[in-house]
């Protein structure tokens, strides 16, 4: 493509050129759609009870992402006869039908031309047509989508009620099959972005668009949105400011891609997870298996869904994307900003005897690690899942928290134990003796016992693990040694010196 060919430094004028839409292709979008509105508030005859309330531009028309020659508009019409999320699957394809018709029936007066394409499957949820207006050449493609009212009139600022997501999880659609009813707010998540994130959102779709065209017919790529989302988490994630260097935004992107099994991300700006119901719901679409890109505005939808083949072929070409001059500096790949696949999470540690801390980590740490902040007294820690305490299951140690699906702020119980361990005592013999200990015992402690068993004092011996000497005063857990493991025992001589070579009998 194009794209490859273009120096990383000459990508913000590659973007204003090529990809911003011009004027004139603006108005006739603006044009379209605009008559389609008003045909449908002024001659198209419904039933008595249905009504336009409002209509929504969505898609990149109405977030201010479009691309040139790419008109992706998505004209959403809330209707009256839509009560409730129910009302909305048992009528709508009856409105689609009604409208089909009435369009039909006018298309020889009205003052543009229109092109109804056929349904493409039963119970299908939009009706897509190609308006030209009689002094244009150019087609665009609408594609309407009758839609429940179920947020009203809203400001920029509006943030729903917790009942409006405990009534669509309630109403049990298939994931995202009511997000038409949030496209507002969609919309509004994106449009806020800066002038700078919105360029980049063109470079990743018009990168997207390119693919997709090479592979229409043999891949049904991942929906397009999922890489909006992620390009926006990549920005706030890696600098959220409004201005950067949009190579370095770029390969940022790409590279998240080719971690696709990795990311789960979700957004509480208009839900969150304190409600049980809506929490517990998030929470379920967290454990799916990734990619997760959970909708902003729906929790219900992860838009990541897709065929693992076609993400795979997606990661393929991102990587391929990231050897091209459009990524690369002085012949040297651009250092992308440190974004991991998922957000970084706060975890509340709580002890039996009331003191709580405060720890940050990243879903994929392992279990061991967040253990190993606390065992620094000699005693093994066992971490138990507050959400699972009913379970009496302590979190393994080579699980990381998102092997059970945390992705979110939680908290876990830590009880701490002096655990017995079973360790081996290897000479330069490679003779082994097998000592049970307690994790809290010191060096000297196991030191004794050695000299219990074989009658070298305790002032001649030298013990190592992992070729690292262990000091008198330190505990066994403070080392990390664990049952099983294998401590080496040497010679110290007079002096203090030791003589490898001696072997203790």
């Amino acid at each position: 493509m194009k794209l490859y060919s273009i120096s990383s430094k000459s990508l913000d004028g590659y973007i204003g050129l090529n990809l911003h839409p011009s004027k004139e292709f603006q108005e006739n979008v603006c044009d379209a759609v605009n008559r389609i509105c008003s045909f449908l508030k002024e001659n198209c005859k419904l039933d008595k009870d249905t009504r336009v309330i409002k209509a929504i531009k969505a898609g990149s028309t109405g977030k201010g992402t479009t691309l040139d020659m790419s008109s992706d508009v998505d004209l959403v019409i809330f209707f009256s006869c839509f009560s409730s999320f129910q009302d909305q699957v048992e009528k709508r394809e009856h409105v689609i039908k009604e409208i089909e018709k009435n369009l039909n029936r006018c298309i020889q007066t009205i003052a543009f031309k229109v092109d109804i394409s056929p349904p493409r499957k039963k119970g299908t949820r939009s009706l897509q047509l190609h308006i030209q207006a009689k002094k244009k050449k150019e087609l665009v493609e609408v594609d309407l989508l009758p839609a429940y009212d179920a947020l009203g009139q809203i400001t920029f600022s509006y943030v729903p009620p917790t009942k409006i997501y405990t009534e669509l999880i309630e109403a049990n659609g298939q994931p995202g099959e009511f997000n038409t009813s949030f496209t507002e707010l969609q919309r509004n998540f994106v449009k806020r972005c800066p002038a700078k994130l919105k360029d980049l959102l063109r470079l990743v779709k018009h990168w997207y668009k390119e693919i997709k065209v090479s592979y229409y017919e043999s891949f049904k790529l991942p929906p397009k949105f999922a890489l909006e989302l992620l390009t926006i988490y990549a920005w706030e994630e890696g600098t959220g400011k409004e201005q950067f260097n949009t190579a370095e935004g770029f390969c940022t992107v790409m590279k998240l891609i080719t971690q696709y099994q990795h990311l789960c991300l979700y957004w509480t700006k208009y839900y969150n997870l304190d409600n049980s119901q809506v929490g517990l719901h998030v929470k379920g679409k967290l454990k799916e298996s990734r990619p997760v890109i959970i909708d902003p505005a729906d929790p219900t939808a992860n838009v990541a869904k897709a065929n693992m083949g076609a993400w795979d072929l997606l990661a393929q070409k991102a990587s391929d994307c990231l050897t091209q001059p459009c990524c690369m500096k002085d012949e040297q790949p651009i250092e992308p900003w440190n974004v991991q696949p998922t957000r970084g999470i706060k975890v509340t540690v709580k002890q039996p005897t009331g003191a709580t801390e405060d720890i940050s980590c990243n879903p994929f740490d392992p279990i061991r690690q967040i253990k190993e902040r606390f065992e620094k007294d000699g005693g093994i820690c066992e971490l138990y899942w507050e959400e699972t305490l009913q379970e009496k299951t302590a979190l393994q140690n080579d699980k990381r928290l998102a092997d059970y699906g945390i992705f979110f702020d939680t908290t876990f119980l830590l009880y701490i134990t002096s655990q017995t361990l079973n360790i081996f005592v290897k000479d330069l013999k490679s003779r082994s003796t097998n000592y049970t200990v307690s994790s809290s015992e010191t060096v000297l402690g196991l030191k004794k016992m050695i000299e219990a068993r074989t009658g070298v004092v305790v002032n001649q011996q030298r013990l190592t693990y992992q070729d690292k000497e262990l000091e008198d005063g330190k505990t066994l857990a403070y080392y990390k040694i664990r049952s099983n493991d294998t401590v080496s025992l040497l010679l110290r001589l007079r002096g203090g010196h030791w003589n490898g070579m001696d072997i203790i009998e």
